[in-house]
């Protein structure tokens, strides 16, 4: 099992201590996303204005939005990605039939042009035969 690590960070210009078990790194980008979002809505006058309340349920709102939104580009992304690894299945498959019906034409051509010697050859010697006939 993973440690537990304690980071303190400074959100909304407060510090804070998150715990987690996951790195301290991760941590601290939360803490930037978060003041990122924070900074972001206080550029605007009517949030600005809100209470306290009313721009922290503001701030959830967005985050929420923020989550769900990516949370369906993930959805999009891995049907699309499912849709693509369908499509490479079947291409494959048709490559292996086109290869196969490739190897039946090749055979079927070399055994008519194994014909075509032979009646060649035969048509060469009943040439010559008619030849000899037609001398003696």
């Amino acid at each position: 099992m993973a440690l537990k690590t304690d980071v303190e960070v400074i959100i909304g210009g407060k510090v804070v201590t998150l715990s987690g078990y996951e790195s301290e790194e991760y941590l601290q980008r939360i803490a930037s996303y978060l003041n990122n979002k924070i900074s972001e809505y206080m550029h605007v006058e009517s949030y600005r204005r809100c209470s306290m309340d009313l721009q922290h349920t503001l701030l959830e709102i967005n985050i929420a939005d923020d989550f769900f939104k990516s949370k369906n580009q993930i959805i999009a992304m891995e049907e699309d990605l499912s849709q693509k690894e369908k499509d490479i299945y079947d291409l494959k498959h048709e490559l292996v039939n086109n290869q196969m019906k490739t190897e039946t034409i090749e055979k079927n051509l070399k055994a008519a042009q194994d014909k075509n010697a032979e009646l060649e050859r035969k048509l060469i010697e009943l040439q010559a035969e008619l030849k000899n006939a037609k001398r003696g």
